[in-house]
């Protein structure tokens, strides 16, 4: 019954900015550790950032500058920011989050997933 819902995806042009919502429903929230993953075609899922439930983060190095994560306990929601967007951001993009509430980049380390939201990026 634990449940991520993605909101927010779609098309913006490069240099854009688009935010993803992940709205947590099922168990409690604030202990959790939340994470975004991106896709692309023929390629495999990649750890993009990740909040703990004490809101320490961690980005790669491809969006740092420019990507930002975020929680709001109050909605249980966890947030990506995209802003300078490039065409190699295309991707579709998964929450993710885990019970023990630190931060990991690999996937097997989550527990539960959003069904994932496709984000494109033109030229």
């Amino acid at each position: 019954q634990v449940q991520l819902v993605e909101s927010g995806g779609g098309l913006v042009q490069a240099g854009g900015s688009l935010r993803l919502s992940c709205a947590v429903s099922g168990t409690p929230f604030s202990t959790l550790g939340m994470a975004w993953f991106r896709q692309a075609p023929g390629k495999e899922r990649d750890f993009v950032a990740g909040i703990t439930w004490t809101s320490v983060k961690r980005v790669v190095d491809a969006v740092k500058g420019r990507f930002t994560i975020s929680r709001d306990n109050a909605q249980n929601t966890a947030y990506l920011q995209m802003n300078r967007r490039k065409p190699e951001d295309t991707a579709v993009y998964y929450c993710a989050a885990r019970n023990y509430g630190g931060l990991s980049r690999g996937s097997a380390d989550y527990n539960y997933w959003g069904q994932g939201t496709q984000v494109t990026v033109s030229s």
